[in-house]
C-alpha cells in the first residue's frame, strides 16, 4: 500500500470497481465500498463474501440504529446514550468488524478509518451502545488523530455470533450417482449453516430438478448443450460477454454496488442506508444457505457430467457426448439451484422493495474494470444472469429459474420479519419518524 491517505482511497475505489467515492458518501457507504475492497483484496468465495458482508452491514445496522432505536435489532438491542453520534458508530462497528474478518489489511483499515475521525471529534461526547456493542472512549476522541480501538468485550459480537469460521468444516467429497464435478463437494458446511433470518435452511427448499427422463428436462439439457458449449455453440459476442461478466464476480459485489449508486438518487438518511445494506446483505447471506441446502439435499448432476453420461440417464431425447466441454470453469458444487441466481434473487428483492422494478441502473465487475451491463428492471438483470449460467454450460435453465424463486421467497421473508419499525407497521422504505 503507498503511502498517503489520497492515494490509500484512489486503491481502494479501484480495487472496488466502483465507479467514484463520492465526496458526499456517508459513513454506512464509504465503509461499504471499503468492505467490498477488502472482499477482493482477499479473494474470498461468494458463500463467504456473504456472511462476511453481512457481519460488517448488520454491525453497523445495529449500532446506528442503537442510537435512534427506531427498528428491529439484528443482535444487539438498541441502548445508546444520549449525544451518541450515529457517524461514530457506524465507523467503529465497520472498523472492528472488518479488523477481526481481515486482519491482514489492519493497516488499510486504520488509514481509512483516521481520515475522518478528526472533524468527528468535535462534536461527539461519547459513543456507547451497550455492553455487547462497540464503545468509544472519550480519551480517544479528544485525540483527533486517534482512532477508538476498543470495544465492549474485546470483540465484536456480531463476529462471534457467526463463529465457527465457515472454511473449517470437512469437505464432502463428489462422489455417487450424480456426482457434480472433479472435485470434492465445495463449503458443505453452508448446508447447515444457522441462517441469520429465515427459520432454518430448507425452510425455502424448492420442489428439485426435472426428472431425468422427462421431457423437461431433455429440453434443458439440449438448450445447455446446444448453447454452452466451449467451441461450436452459436452464441453471439454479446452473449459470450455476458456469460464471462456475471462469472466474473460474486452477488454481494453485484448487488452492493447497484445498491451505492441507487443511494446517490435518493435523499436517504445514515439510518435509511444501514437498513438497506443490512437487509441486502442479510438478504442474500440468507439465500447462500438456502441455496446450498437444497445442493446438498438434491445433489444433482453438473452438465458436463450429465452430458458425457447421457446415454446412462434413460431419456430417449438425450445423447452423450464424451469431447463436449463447457465455456466456463465448473464449479466443485451441485447443479441444482443455480447459487448465482438465488443469491442475487434474495438482493434484488431489497433492491425492489426499496426503489421500485424498473428503474435504470448498470452493473459493473470488481474483476472486469471498464466493462459493465445496463438495464431498466431488476427482472431484465437476473434474466440474463440465467441465460449467463445456461450460455456458460455450467447450469439448466430449470436450476436458474427455480434458484430465482428460491432466492425471492427469501428475500422478501427476510424484509416481512426484520428490519421493522419498532412501533407499528410500514412499508420497507417508510422510515418512521
Amino acid at each position: 500500500m503507498q503511502r498517503g491517505t489520497g492515494r490509500i482511497i484512489a486503491i481502494a475505489v479501484a480495487l472496488a470497481g466502483t465507479a467514484v467515492m463520492q465526496a458526499s458518501a456517508d459513513e454506512v457507504t464509504r465503509w461499504t465500498q471499503i468492505m467490498l475492497t477488502a472482499n477482493h483484496t482477499a479473494a474470498v468465495s461468494g458463500p463467504l463474501a456473504s456472511r462476511n458482508a453481512t457481519i460488517v452491514e448488520a454491525s453497523i445496522f445495529d449500532a446506528v440504529n442503537g442510537v435512534k432505536a427506531i427498528y428491529t435489532a439484528v443482535h444487539v438491542e438498541p441502548a445508546a446514550p444520549k449525544g451518541t453520534s450515529e457517524r461514530a458508530a457506524a465507523m467503529q462497528a465497520a472498523y472492528v468488524s472488518l479488523m477481526h474478518l481481515y486482519p491482514a489489511q489492519a493497516a488499510t483499515f486504520t488509514r481509512l478509518a483516521r481520515l475522518p475521525w478528526r472533524r468527528f471529534s468535535r462534536t461527539m461526547a461519547g459513543l456507547t451502545i451497550n455492553r455487547r456493542c462497540l464503545k468509544v472512549s472519550t480519551p480517544a476522541l479528544r485525540g483527533g488523530s486517534r482512532l477508538p480501538m476498543q470495544s465492549g468485550t474485546g470483540d465484536s459480537p456480531m463476529v462471534s455470533l457467526r463463529l465457527p469460521h465457515p472454511t473449517s468444516a470437512t469437505q464432502i467429497p463428489a462422489t455417487g450417482a450424480r456426482p457434480t464435478a472433479f472435485a470434492p463437494g465445495a463449503v458443505p458446511q453452508f448446508a447447515t449453516m444457522k441462517p441469520w433470518i429465515i427459520l432454518r435452511p430448507g425452510q425455502f427448499r424448492p420442489a428439485g430438478p426435472p426428472a431425468l427422463g422427462s421431457t423437461l428436462y431433455a429440453q434443458v439439457f439440449n438448450e445447455t448443450k446446444t448453447m454452452g458449449r466451449s467451441v461450436g455453440s452459436p452464441r453471439t459476442a454479446d452473449q459470450t460477454l455476458l456469460v464471462q461478466f456475471w462469472q466474473s464476480s460474486n452477488a454481494t459485489y453485484f448487488w452492493n454496488a447497484v445498491a451505492l449508486r441507487l443511494t446517490t438518487l435518493r435523499d436517504m438518511s445514515l439510518l435509511d442506508n444501514a437498513r438497506l445494506f443490512a437487509a441486502l446483505n442479510v438478504a442474500i447471506a440468507d439465500s447462500v444457505i438456502a441455496s446450498w441446502d437444497a445442493k446438498y439435499y438434491f445433489h444433482s448432476w453438473r452438465p458436463v457430467t450429465a452430458i458425457a453420461l447421457a446415454d446412462t440417464d434413460g431419456n430417449l431425447a438425450t445423447t452423450p457426448d464424451a469431447s463436449w466441454t463447457p465455456l466456463i470453469p465448473t464449479p466443485s458444487h451441485p447443479e441444482y439451484p443455480s447459487a448465482h441466481s438465488s443469491f442475487s434473487a434474495g438482493g434484488v428483492a431489497v433492491l425492489v422493495a426499496t426503489f421500485g422494478e424498473y428503474i435504470p441502473f448498470t452493473v459493473d465487475s470488481d474483476a472486469m474494470p471498464g466493462v459493465s451491463r445496463s438495464f431498466t428492471s431488476f427482472d431484465a438483470a437476473l434474466a440474463e444472469l440465467a441465460d449467463a449460467r445456461v450460455f456458460g454450460g455450467i447450469h439448466f435453465r430449470t436450476a436458474c429459474d427455480d434458484g430465482k424463486a428460491l432466492g425471492t421467497a427469501v428475500g422478501n421473508y427476510v424484509l416481512q420479519n426484520s428490519f421493522r419499525p419498532g412501533r407499528g407497521n410500514g412499508s420497507f422504505d417508510e422510515e418512521e419518524k
